[in-house]
């Protein structure tokens, strides 16, 4: 299927938004980066900046009217985290005005307002919009709340049939939340296929939001901060303290409450809750009226990271929080209790139970803060979405909580739960009673490894899209093949075998060696082809740092010898294995991780990949194959038929590992040639197996055969030389070490291919016999043992 198309046969070649600040720039940017040349538009400037006078221009001039845009545009550039997977996608965003260039409209199939939220001024754009659009365009507003019923009053028919809210999070590329809200007018076939579009081409989680005040995660995320502010004032919590225990310790974020407010900041924020404030009665509206310390800090101008003040302040190193009852700045203090410390010796969802029913001030915050959101979004349902589904994953996937309410409340209890917030005198909503009196006590059950959730008295299957693989329900339904304590090997099915890495912090040790081996074997034997991937936190970190630095300390370099060879082997026999493997990276894929992936038939990268050989940081360099296999890809990249300079190919391969160059995206895993033009890249990670597994599938279907084994040409020994006198400047000048030198002459040495004439062609095995001397040599030398030392206790590279 194309990208950008559908079933429904509509196609997305060319998209317009309306609005180029933060949110319209990073949605323009997404869009660039899937490959959709993007018209990015603003209002025209009523007067000349002081540069632009000097330049003789006029309010007539071009530059000057697309000027907010174009400087929106440029600042992509330099925003971090970066909205753009590579710089180069900005060629694919144009900068225009409102007043010049509506009428090119006529020539996009989607046009996004990301204008202020205000209803008259929206009203105003999409008449414009309604003048120039083509016929059977889709127009959506980024709206975070107002109504989009209202929006489209007065438009014609096809711009009501056509038009919906597509309420992207910020930042676009990161957040995978889209909520989308169809109008009673949205045509169900626009709504489908902008669903499916979103999911399969933008790579979001789509979920249905009602066009309700906020919608479903802003609703109820703004809900639960307000009351954790409130809970902080009456219950004489410190900022600290709060957010000590409202972060990973219940499944979220590491901002948890306050610093998530900084960085969403306080008039954002306030604007969010105003707009429910506005629109609902009762009980609620006072839950949703900011507290005073808020509107102190707002007075301030304490906005949080963009002012530079909020909730925390740094100085100098350390963070100092707020006084909500002084306002001024303390040091940061932590909720220290017997159920936190008990917490911590649990696992996932055995966190918040073991917290929210503990009789001490961390268990009374949690469960005061739990339990009104639990019953809130019970209370919402049917008003904001359809199903408990759409809410757990509105939050999970805009939020970035580990589990939505409905599986929150499942993980703590429904039956226990619900009597302590009766005891408590919260209302619980009927349908939630109702479900409990009719022996049903839980929100999800898993039957035969599907799972199922509760709606409207009855059990429904959890449908998901094809191109999700679950590999937990996949192997409860399906068993493993093999398995030890590194990883697993899993049949997915239409002849194609899944290694699976399951270690600690997926690190590559040799059990995980064995298992390519034994994984290797049995897919030459009775499988299509092989899919190296998993669905940890990252793709893999790299080998296992402590044992090496462990072998090295007692002086088995002996034993070290003996792993380097073996891992030599098995990345050598996925290279040439007769059936294709295709290994599936995302997330951190460093070191080994990279490693595992350079050799494979074909490599479908998440489009969030961040790789790279950085053996250099602990005092090393890449001791899997990484260097050889590195330069082969630098010269396998380079066009057909072209003369090239082999010492320029050298000098790219050992800067590269040098300096431990990691992609920022797999796009620039590409432009560092980790990827070859031909490896894909998938947009949604939940579809990652899925495509690696069709790649697997197209190679077995050609009749894939492996690479003949070629000899290598390398630099030599005037290449290794020519490769020595940047490093040997960089220590003269003092930004680096006599060891970090060190670490480079040995990585020289490999790259170059050791003492032969330049050009010389040698075989793979001799490079790695290069490789694992280097690398064994370094392991014994107490200055990158140490480095070893300090990444595995502080998590950061040391500089000695």
């Amino acid at each position: 299927m194309l990208k950008g198309e559908t079933k429904l046969n509509q196609q997305i070649k060319k998209a317009a938004v309306l609005g180029s600040g933060v949110m319209g720039s990073g949605i323009a940017a997404h869009l660039a980066n899937i490959g959709i040349p993007t018209l990015l538009l603003d209002i025209v400037p009523r007067e000349l900046t002081e540069a632009e006078s000097q330049k003789g221009l006029t309010l007539e001039d071009k530059q000057v009217r697309n000027r907010i845009s174009a400087t929106n545009l440029q600042k992509l550039l330099k925003q971090k985290p970066a909205p753009l997977t590579s710089k180069k996608n900005l060629a694919l965003i144009e900068a225009g005005n409102f007043e010049d260039d509506m009428e090119r409209l006529k020539d996009v199939d989607w046009i996004i307002e990301v204008v202020v939220e205000n209803l008259a001024v929206k009203q105003q754009v999409f008449a414009k919009v309604d003048q120039f659009r083509k016929p059977g365009s889709i127009v959506s507003s980024n709206t975070s709340g107002i109504s989009v019923e209202a929006m489209a009053e007065g438009r014609s028919e096809d711009f009501q049939k056509h038009f919906l809210g597509t309420h992207f999070f910020n930042p676009p590329r990161y957040l995978k939340l889209l909520e989308v809200i169809p109008t009673k007018h949205t045509s169900p076939e626009v709504l489908a296929f902008m669903k499916q579009y979103g999911e399969d081409v933008l790579g979001k989680g789509v979920v249905e939001a009602k066009d309700t005040p906020n919608f479903i995660a802003n609703r109820i995320g703004t809900y639960g901060l307000l009351v954790t502010v409130r809970e902080m004032l009456k219950g004489g919590y410190s900022v600290g303290e709060v957010d000590s225990v409202t972060g990973p310790l219940i499944g979220r974020p590491k901002s948890a409450t306050f610093r998530t407010l900084d960085v969403v900041g306080l008039d954002t924020f306030a604007h969010v809750a105003k707009n429910v404030y506005d629109q609902v009665e009762g009980a609620e509206k006072e839950v949703f009226e900011i507290p005073s310390v808020l509107q102190e800090m707002l007075n301030k101008g304490w906005l949080g990271s963009k002012s530079g003040q909020g909730f925390f302040l740094k100085q100098g190193k350390e963070i100092l929080e707020l006084n909500p009852t002084t306002l001024e700045y303390e040091p940061r203090k932590k909720l220290k209790t017997a159920s936190t410390e008990m917490a911590k010796q649990e696992k996932g969802a055995n966190k918040m139970k073991a917290l929210v029913y503990a009789d001490d001030r961390a268990g009374q915050l949690l469960w005061n803060i739990t339990s009104p959101a639990l019953a809130y979004s019970a209370e919402l349902l049917g008003t904001i979405a359809d199903d408990i589904v759409a809410i757990d994953r509105a939050m999970k996937w805009g939020f970035g909580w580990e589990r939505g309410p409905f599986e929150s409340w499942d993980s703590i209890g429904v039956e226990k739960s619900v009597a302590k917030m009766e005891a408590d005198g919260l209302t619980v909503p009927a349908w939630v009673k109702e479900m409990l009196a009719n022996g049903h006590t839980s929100f999800y059950k898993e039957e035969d490894g599907d799972q199922y959730f509760y709606h409207n008295g009855e059990y429904k299957l959890i449908e998901e899209n094809p191109k999700v693989i679950n590999l937990k329900t996949l192997k409860k339904k399906k068993g493993v093949i093999k398995k030890n304590g590194g990883a697993s090997l899993v049949d997915l099915g239409d002849g194609v075998a899944l290694l699976e890495f399951h270690s600690q912090s997926n690190a590559i040790g040799l059990d995980i060696i064995q298992m390519i081996n034994f994984a290797i074997d049995e897919v030459e034997k009775n499988f299509k082809g092989l899919v190296i991937g998993n669905q940890g936190k990252n793709f893999c970190v790299g080998a296992n740092l402590g044992m090496i630095l462990m072998e090295a300390q007692d002086d088995n370099i002996f034993e070290l010898d003996m792993v380097v060879k073996h891992f030599h082997q098995a990345m050598m026999k996925i290279k040439y294995s007769s059936k294709p493997v295709v290994a599936a990276p995302f997330g951190m894929t460093l070191g080994g991780g990279a490693e595992v992936c350079l050799p494979a038939a074909h490599i479908q990268a998440s489009s969030e990949t961040y790789m790279g050989l950085v053996e250099v940081g602990v005092g090393l360099i890449p001791g899997g194959g990484g260097n050889k296999e590195l330069y082969i890809k630098h010269l396998e990249n380079l066009p057909n038929g072209v003369e090239f300079d082999l010492q320029k190919v050298a000098n790219k391969v050992f800067e590269s590992i040098a300096t431990a160059k990691v992609s920022t995206s797999g796009e620039e895993a590409r432009d560092n040639n980790f990827l070859n033009k031909v490896d894909g890249i998938s947009i949604n990670g939940d579809h990652l197996l899925y495509d690696a597994k069709q790649a697997v599938l197209a190679l077995a279907e050609k009749g894939y055969t492996p690479p003949v084994r070629k000899k290598v040409p390398v630099v030599g020994e005037p290449g290794y030389a020519t490769l020595l006198l940047g490093a040997q400047a960089m220590m003269y000048s003092g930004y680096i070490s006599e060891h970090d030198l060190k670490i480079a002459k040995k990585l020289a040495y490999v790259i170059a291919g050791g003492n032969v004439p330049y050009g010389t062609e040698v075989d793979e095995q001799y490079l790695l016999d290069l490789e694992r001397e280097a690398f064994l040599s370094l392991v014994a030398e107490p200055k990158s043992q140490q480095r070893m030392q300090h990444m595995l206790v502080k998590g950061k590279p040391l500089r000695n």
